[in-house]
């Protein structure tokens, strides 16, 4: 982790209001005690969240109105939470994305959503930037990664890169960075508090996430050196029904695995594309409706 400074610029990427204060309730007390700057890009308002939406207004139908709704009240709590933590509300910026949608937006409207958050990135001119980590298995999580860094390719400064993970299975494990003192951690869980629409049904789990040692990993902004190998082998059976994403700087590829240009040899499937201008990932889905919103193979980078 680097010194901070009164010359620190810290941006935080939060796929859905809590991801703020969940991932840096404590790194942003941190820079902001240095006398740093914070923002925090707010990529979607965590609108698609109806469980908790159906138990609070007592509803079982969520119609298009009552999304938009939920939204702002989201939204609103993620404005008092960062309040809480120190940070104006001018420092919040919402992009307004579909939530659950990131990974669609990239597939279908890549172009326009990298102008816009490349904007956005350049317009605060962070040093640090601190986004989710590519094998978190929430969908938007890994999506928001790869946005970030398909927007930041080609820049001239690159801000250093550190990555959190929320949803990935090494977010529990021990160790970490970011600590904290115990009046820094008793305002995160008074920020943590202000997402009330989410502590109502899930307060227990939450606070657990809230508690453990804020993880904050480098991110290796170099081209990868790997030969295009792929970490998955999916079971035959399900071959006809997975699609390979492939998404770097020049363009998205949205493939159906068994057209894919894939080689198998002893150590697995290698994908066969030239080599790209700057960094390429992929990602393995089923294209097929499920109620388990998390990834079962998710992205990994080529």
């Amino acid at each position: 982790m680097p010194a901070f400074s009164p010359q620190t610029r810290l941006l935080v990427v939060a796929p859905h209001p809590d991801d703020e204060t969940l991932a840096a309730g404590l790194l942003i007390q941190q820079v902001l005690a240095a006398g740093g700057a914070v923002r925090v890009l707010l990529l979607t308002d965590g609108d698609d969240n109806p469980w908790p939406q159906r138990w609070l207004e007592r509803r079982w139908r969520i119609r298009a109105g009552d999304r938009q709704r939920w939204g702002l009240r989201r939204r609103g709590e993620a404005v008092r939470a960062l309040a809480r933590l120190g940070v104006r509300v001018d420092a919040l910026e919402a992009m307004g994305w579909p939530d659950m949608g990131l990974t669609g937006l990239l597939r279908e409207r890549a172009p326009e959503a990298l102008a816009s958050l490349g904007a956005a990135i350049g317009a605060f001119a962070p040093g640090l930037l601190l986004l989710p980590a590519l094998d978190d298995r929430h969908p938007d999580h890994g999506a928001a990664h790869v946005l970030c860094r398909l927007a930041l390719a080609g820049r001239a400064a690159m801000p250093e890169l550190l990555a959190y993970p929320v949803h990935a299975p090494r977010a529990a494990s021990p160790g970490g960075d970011g600590a904290g003192g115990a009046p820094q951690q008793r305002r995160k869980l008074a920020a943590l508090a202000e997402h009330a629409s989410q502590t109502a049904l899930s307060g227990g789990r939450l606070r657990r996430l809230a508690m453990r040692p804020e993880r904050h990993e480098p991110v290796d902004a170099a081209p990868a050196a790997g030969d295009g190998r792929l970490p998955w082998r999916p079971p035959v059976l399900l071959h006809p029904f997975l699609r390979l994403l492939v998404a770097e700087a020049g363009g998205v590829r949205d493939l159906a695995w068994r057209a894919a240009p894939l080689r198998r040899d002893a150590g697995g499937y290698r994908l066969e594309l030239p080599p790209a201008d700057g960094p390429r990932f992929a990602k393995l889905y089923l294209d097929a409706r499920s109620p388990w919103i998390f990834d079962h193979w998710g992205w990994c980078r080529l």
